[in-house]
């Protein structure tokens, strides 16, 4: 849904703009090509093979960071105020298709799942570590698996007898009680739990979404585009009510007005064509709100 994230954003050729999620960098070179020579563009992605993707633009400045800490970045190079954020949340096909990072359980690799591959924490220690108590509280939480504690007694009884080494070895192992019909919906689900807790995924986006309305100039807009209901509900708690736990902000003058104007009540989502050219946006939602 590239056409409607820039369309979300309202691009002023003049304007500062940041793509906190830069991955291939189909986005920004959408965004770099409607700014003139005094417009800005900053780009987030703690993946190093995003690194291969960059253009070679005036007009853009590349961040090697996580974008949890974009508000200090803005500050550094003395844009704490911008015109338009931009986010394409969750995974993207390069790091999905790229089997050897583990993120697909149709490739057989290592347990890796990292984003970022300098952090400790990996896929393997979270199988292999993890209580029985804590991979079902995971697995309920971020993957809204229906299996959740049969999959971490699985996991737990595997175990003793040997270490589960790769994302094929534990899938197999999770098939054995998935109805068919229901095998790739639920592993799909069960690495996305491990992934989100491997990357810490839900506390960056709380950390990211509590600095966007501070970030942006009046008028700025917001575009996000979530992929799970976890992520679209944080998403909405915040342009609704201007906190992603969804709580009303009050003052000693009573109940404030959230700092966002939602352009669009109800999530955008892909029409037959683009999921007809790509498969793998039929779960994306796109929300779009302007700073008030």
């Amino acid at each position: 849904m590239m056409p409607q994230c820039i369309e979300g954003l309202d691009i002023k050729p003049k304007g500062v703009y940041v793509d906190v999620t830069f991955g291939g960098g189909g986005h920004s070179r959408a965004i770099l090509d409607q700014l003139d020579s005094d417009g800005l563009l900053i780009a987030f992605d703690q993946d190093p093979d995003a690194k291969s993707n960059l253009p070679e633009n005036d007009n853009f400045i590349f961040v090697d960071h996580n974008f949890q800490y974009f508000k200090n970045f803005l500050k550094f190079y003395n844009h704490e105020k911008v015109d338009g954020i931009l986010a394409d949340l969750g995974i993207s096909s390069h790091q999905i298709d790229e089997g050897s990072r583990g993120f697909s359980f149709r490739h057989d690799a290592p347990l890796n799942m990292r984003m970022d591959q300098s952090s400790e924490l990996t896929a393997y220690e979270v199988i292999n570590t993890y209580s029985e108590e804590d991979l079902t509280r995971i697995f309920k939480t971020y993957g809204e698996l229906r299996y959740a504690r049969k999959f971490a007694s699985t996991i737990g009884a595997y175990r003793l007898k040997k270490s589960i080494e790769t994302t094929l070895e534990l899938a197999n192992l999770a098939s054995e009680f998935i109805p068919l019909k229901q095998r790739s919906k639920e592993l799909a689900r069960l690495f996305q739990a491990i992934r989100i807790e491997v990357n810490q995924e839900l506390e960056v986006l709380r950390r990211f979404l509590d600095q966007c309305a501070d970030s942006l100039k009046p008028g700025g807009r917001l575009v996000v585009m979530s992929y799970h209901s976890l992520e679209d509900r944080l998403v909405k708690n915040l342009m609704t009510t201007g906190s992603v736990d969804g709580d009303t902000i009050s003052d000693e003058f009573g109940p404030q007005q959230s700092p966002f104007k939602l352009l669009n009540r109800k999530p955008i989502t892909p029409d037959d064509e683009e999921l007809q050219a790509n498969p793998r946006s039929r779960s994306a939602k796109l929300r779009i709100a302007e700073k008030r």
